[in-house]
This record gives structure tokens, C-alpha cells and sequence, in this order.
């Protein structure tokens, strides 16, 4: 396990960190999210001891991280650091010897990793021929090639069409498989919705939320439900029942805390979330009472919507 604790950092007069504190454990996966300038890439590189924060530590297995420590890890930086005139296949091989693999080992798994992520037809291509998406499948395997104990990921889906994208959440998926704790920041919030086994949500270099991502979503999501009825009128006409969207026949609403003291579909709640669903269920009960109900379940709201709220 990696752990984070109480870092902060600040460039000249500028504070860009304040007492960043989340741990990463062993076979999750966990993404790191966050506006741009928001602290992502200034704590990956503490981690790997690129800088030195003016504050804090890093743990590794709840040990001061040392630089031997870093050798066992995987790192892709956001900016790619590979050669452009160099050719695929013998890159990888390259930064697999710097790790200490031998070269006969060092060859082998640069030809499984290459055909892992579909690039094996481009192997003895230059990089600098390789499209942006296909230099980012390289840089997976740059960071694999050694086999290490810890990988750090910044923005490693930048560039990838969808189907790439699933190639590298695939080949991320059996890396913690086997054990190996993952940290990875993205833009794309769909794709860390996909991915993500824990989430860690930094803004203006604050750590504001951190947690698995169903219980994340679970806390943001009470009062939430989903219905689809031929009429909903009724229930949007409800005490405490606001509308929250609609997908097709779908509608999204949520029930507020506290509402129902009128005697409408259900009934005077305190504020637990015990008594939500109860509402809920008496909603549920009088819908199905005036005709056919197509669906009907909790809601669970997107990572963008909790991205918003909490930022």
C-alpha cells in the first residue's frame, strides 16, 4: 500500500498543494481527478520523488518510499518520453534493461506486451510514425516491461479511440488482477467511471473527496429514483418530489429529506435515509396501483455530476 500523507507543496509564493492525503492499496485500481491545475501531476511526481514537497511523506508499505522503492514502479508521465527515432520494440527493450531485466527476458515480454496491445504490426516502426494514440499504447508498455509493483498513470487514455481505451482499461484490470495497486489520473470521467475501484477527487490542490467509487456515488445519490410509468404528473405533484431528468420514458426524481408530512405518497419522515426509501417504496406501491410500471430503482448519479458538486 501507498500512502499519502499531509503533503503540501508551494512553487515560489504559490501554494498548489494543501495537506494531500489519500492511500492507494494493493489490486485497486484508483482514479485521481481533477480540473487541470488542480494538483494531479505535482502529487504523482512527489510520489515518484520528481520533486520534493515543502511538506508531508510518502509511505510505501508503511516505510518512508525510498528511491529504491521507485525502481520497482511504473510510471507513464502525461507528457510521452519516448524516442521519437527510435523504433518501437527496441524502446521498450531499452527502458526494460534500465529496470535491470536482462535481454533475452526484456525481449519477450516487449513481443507479449506489443501483441497485448495491438501494436505488434508496428513493432519495428520508428516511434515518430506512429499516430499520438498508438505512441500512448508504447508508453503502456514502457511502463509495464519491468513487471512492477506499483503503477502511476498520468493521463494514459489521452489520445486512444474507444477502442484503444478498452484495450488499455483491460491490460490496467489485469494488472491489479494480479495485485499491483494502480493510480491514475484522467479527464475522462466516463472512462474513470468504467475503471475505477476507488476515487481520490483533488481541486485547487485540496484532496475533497476520497473513497470507493460505489459508496461515493451512493452518498451523492439519496433520494434518487428512477421510474417509468405511462403518467408521472402525480408524482412530480408530491411533497418534497423534484424532478431531476428524463432519459426517454424515463424519469429521475428526488425525494428530499424530511418530505411527505402532508400524507402524500408516504409518509412524515425525520431525515435518514431509512425513510427516503420508504417513501420511495409508498411511491412505488401507489404507481403500481394505477397502471404498469416499466422500472423502477435507485439512481445512482454519474462521477461528472459528483465532480461538479464537490469541486
Amino acid at each position: 500500500m501507498l500512502e499519502v500523507k499531509g503533503i503540501s507543496h508551494w512553487y515560489g509564493e504559490r501554494q498548489v498543494l494543501r495537506d494531500v492525503t489519500f492511500s492507494v492499496t494493493s489490486g485497486h485500481l484508483t482514479g485521481f481527478v481533477g480540473a487541470n491545475g488542480a494538483g494531479k501531476t505535482t502529487t504523482m511526481r512527489s510520489i515518484l520523488g520528481l520533486i520534493r514537497p515543502t511538506k508531508g511523506e510518502v509511505l510505501f508499505q508503511g516505510k518512508p518510499i525510498s528511491d529504491t522503492d521507485r525502481t520497482r514502479f511504473g510510471y507513464m508521465p502525461e507528457e510521452r518520453g519516448l524516442y521519437p527515432k527510435m523504433k518501437v520494440r527496441e524502446q521498450i527493450i531499452y527502458f526494460a534493461k534500465l529496470h535491470g531485466v536482462d535481454g533475452a527476458t526484456a525481449a519477450k515480454r516487449a513481443d507479449e506486451l506489443l501483441e497485448r496491445v495491438n501494436l505488434a504490426e508496428r513493432a519495428n516502426e520508428n516511434v515518430e510514425a506512429l499516430s499520438l494514440g498508438n505512441q500512448q499504447r508504447a508508453q503502456i508498455c514502457v511502463s509495464l516491461v519491468h513487471e512492477p509493483e506499483f503503477l502511476i498513470l498520468d493521463e494514459p487514455f489521452s489520445g486512444l479511440d474507444p477502442i484503444a481505451v478498452d484495450v488499455v482499461l483491460s491490460v490496467l484490470q489485469e494488472q491489479a488482477a494480479r495485485g499491483v495497486p494502480v493510480l491514475f489520473s484522467s479527464h475522462q470521467l466516463d472512462v474513470v467511471e468504467r475503471l475505477s475501484d476507488e476515487l481520490v477527487i483533488i481541486s485547487e490542490g485540496e484532496i475533497k473527496a476520497t473513497g470507493s467509487r460505489r459508496s461515493l456515488q451512493e452518498q451523492h445519490s439519496q433520494g434518487l429514483f428512477r421510474i417509468s410509468v405511462d403518467d408521472d404528473a402525480w408524482i412530480l405533484a408530491q411533497d418534497g418530489v423534484t424532478e431531476v431528468g428524463r432519459e426517454g420514458e424515463d424519469l429521475i426524481f428526488r425525494i428530499a429529506r424530511g418530505a411527505g408530512d402532508d400524507g402524500s405518497a408516504g409518509f412524515a419522515g425525520d431525515s435518514d435515509g431509512a425513510d427516503i426509501d420508504a417513501r420511495g417504496q409508498a411511491i412505488l406501491q401507489e404507481a403500481v396501483s394505477r397502471g404498469p410500471v416499466r422500472r423502477f430503482n435507485h439512481e445512482l448519479v454519474r462521477l461528472s455530476t459528483i465532480f461538479k458538486e464537490i469541486r
